[in-house]
């Protein structure tokens, strides 16, 4: 199955490839699959983790294979000749997604996504939105906690920042992510490296509030891409088209560099783009850009 990448930049939309996991019906970004295939046998690894089914080779790469329904407590598929891997691609990482079912891509506003509340925890804890279609609801997963939950290595968990700057904790940065595991990690490794004075938004919109309400209180901005109601490209255009805030330094710092997705980064007026988990890169951009 080919995708297609949005042509503009910074429009505040996405297309979701809609597909199923048991009676639940759940959405994947298209910049964050890769393709998607008919099951391959596996190769079973020792002590794997109980929501890997195994290993795959495709096309010279090893990919791990994670049974989507047990990572999100669903039960198992009931037809499995109609299972598909989504293999996909993560922090620099590749993935294979097994699910029951995929039907079609669909074109939609970040606008359309409201952050889940009625959930129960397990599974509120694991989304990061939920789309209002026209006949049903879709829930959009944060499928980088669904990977780090099973392999912490995948994470910013894996990075560390080597050397401290003391010169840092006087600059102060806004920070936009949706997901509370990266915003904690992403906490935890830029104050070790000195970075302190941080301030996290769980959206592009609550950033972009936050931000004109207090124009000149930063020194920086870090920016995730896929975000509900407000995505890090719309945001970052919106700094760069504001008189008053367009030489605020906006770092992009996503799962999702790749290069088409980087020429949008730039024609948005991306100071810099970095693909986590490259902690270490961020904090050296950080120290450029800064002046520090």
């Amino acid at each position: 199955m080919q995708t297609e990448i949005l042509l503009e930049s910074g429009t505040n939309e996405l297309e979701v490839i809609v597909f199923e996991v048991g009676i639940g019906t759940f959405g994947i970004n298209v910049m964050k699959v890769r393709e998607i295939i008919q099951p391959m046998d596996v190769t079973l690894m020792p002590h794997a983790h109980p929501h890997v089914e195994g290993i795959i080779r495709l096309r010279e790469e090893i990919i791990p294979v994670i049974d989507l329904a047990k990572a999100i407590g669903y039960p198992p598929s009931d037809t499995p000749r109609s299972d598909k891997l989504i293999v996909a691609e993560l922090n620099q990482m590749k993935v294979a997604f097994h699910v029951h079912s995929v039907s079609r891509i669909h074109r939609i506003s970040w606008e359309q996504i409201e952050k889940p509340n009625q959930l129960g925890q397990g599974l509120q804890d694991l989304t990061i939105g939920v789309i209002k279609m026209e006949d049903n609801m879709v829930l959009l997963l944060d499928y980088e906690k669904v990977v780090y939950d099973i392999m912490p290595e995948a994470g910013l968990a894996g990075a560390t920042v080597t050397t401290k700057n003391e010169n840092r904790q006087y600059k102060k940065l806004l920070i936009a992510e949706d997901s509370p595991i990266l915003r904690q990690l992403l906490h935890d490794t830029l104050s070790k490296a000195g970075y302190s004075d941080l301030v996290f938004k769980e959206d592009g919109k609550l950033a972009w509030e936050e931000l004109s309400a207090n124009a000149t209180a930063y020194d920086g901005i870090i920016t995730d891409i896929e975000m509900p109601t407000m995505d890090g490209h719309h945001f970052t255009k919106k700094i760069k088209e504001d008189a008053e805030l367009q030489s605020l330094p906006v770092i992009i710092f996503s799962s999702l560099i790749s290069g088409d997705l980087f020429h949008k980064g730039e024609t948005v007026g991306a100071d810099a783009q970095i693909s986590k988990p490259e902690v270490n890169m961020l904090v050296n951009h950080l120290d450029r850009l800064l002046h520090v």
